[in-house]
């Protein structure tokens, strides 16, 4: 398959999914492949998952297919099984074998759509929409080391705590297409000199990143380090890597919390972590004004548990 590639494409791996080819097909990422009448252009109705692969090896990978289900639900949306998603990744990474070595750390995005409205693909509801698997090597920002540090803002998400519950066609909690808020609140942090935002509900309840989990550590001498993030009742998206780090955490005797917090629990915190799938565990040095420490050795405590790569649990589910 490698020499339908040209030379400057050899970094991506394209992966299609439909009735035909259940265990995936081979594309190539860089040319033409959706229709522009696909509703996962045209409206963001889709969902998707990314995932980490490290040293040839998938990390949280249960936990991410069970939450591409979770979100599946939520949409309404049909999509292949578990084992159709395995197999597409599974050749993937055969091809970059292929072409010499699977490398060091890859980026795995599992991307599913309605399809064409009024168009299904197949007439097997797992098959009718668009779906696809792109491996592609971890870009340099996506590998967080000890020296990275975030300087976050915080922002109204222009929900209340309960909107979740009382509004479920929002879809909050749900890893969907629709990011153009996502994108747009780093942008506005960008612009006011910060690296990325945590967000809040109107009623004053803490949230979640864009595209993180938020964990917070309190550690006083001589007493069991806690570790407590947001609670997921409120909207947000159960966090893999939260969830794989607090159950690691767990095992080697630390306090767990579920929230609900506040921003000023976020600022009396001792410490505070921004979590997520490639780039993994980020202190942050500061939250708008408030400057707050970091830790060298809760950092590498954190990143130890979520190298341990446990199965995620999360309460309630």
């Amino acid at each position: 398959m490698a020499e339908h590639f040209r030379e400057d494409n050899v970094a991506a791996v394209g992966v299609r999914l439909d009735a035909e080819h259940p265990e995936g097909m081979i594309f190539d990422p860089h040319q033409p492949q959706l229709r522009v009448t696909d509703l996962g252009v045209v409206r963001g109705d889709g969902i998707f998952e990314t995932m980490h692969v490290l040293d040839g090896h998938v990390r949280k990978y249960d936990a991410h297919l069970e939450r591409l289900r979770r979100s599946a639900r939520m949409m309404e949306l049909g999509i292949p099984p578990e084992s159709a998603w395995r197999a597409a990744v599974e050749r993937g990474l055969e091809e970059y074998r292929a072409r010499g070595g699977v490398p060091e750390e890859l980026m795995v995005r599992l991307t599913a759509t309605r399809g064409v409205d009024g168009e299904p693909a197949s007439e097997d509801p797992e098959y009718a929409g668009t779906y696809w698997v792109l491996l592609s090597p971890a870009p340099a920002w996506a590998k967080a080391d000890q020296s990275t540090q975030f300087s976050v803002t915080l922002l109204d998400r222009g929900v209340d705590a309960d909107v979740a519950e009382r509004a479920p066609w929002l879809l909050l909690g749900a890893k969907t297409l629709s990011y153009a808020i996502n994108m747009a609140s780093q942008r506005w942090a960008k612009a006011h000199g910060h690296d990325d935002v945590i967000f809040h509900t109107s009623d004053g309840q803490l949230l979640e990143g864009p595209n993180s989990t938020v964990l917070l550590v309190n550690h006083r001498e001589g007493q069991t380090p806690q570790l407590v993030t947001p609670l997921l009742e409120a909207g947000v998206l159960p966090g893999t890597t939260q969830g794989a780090i607090f159950a690691a955490a767990s095992r080697a005797g630390w306090e767990l919390g579920y929230g609900p917090l506040t921003p000023q629990q976020l600022l009396d915190a001792d410490h505070v972590f921004l979590a997520a799938s490639v780039r993994g565990v980020v202190p942050v040095w500061r939250v708008d004004e408030t400057q707050l420490r970091v830790d060298d050795e809760i950092t590498e405590a954190l990143r130890g548990f979520l190298a341990e790569d446990l199965p995620v649990n999360h309460p309630g589910e």
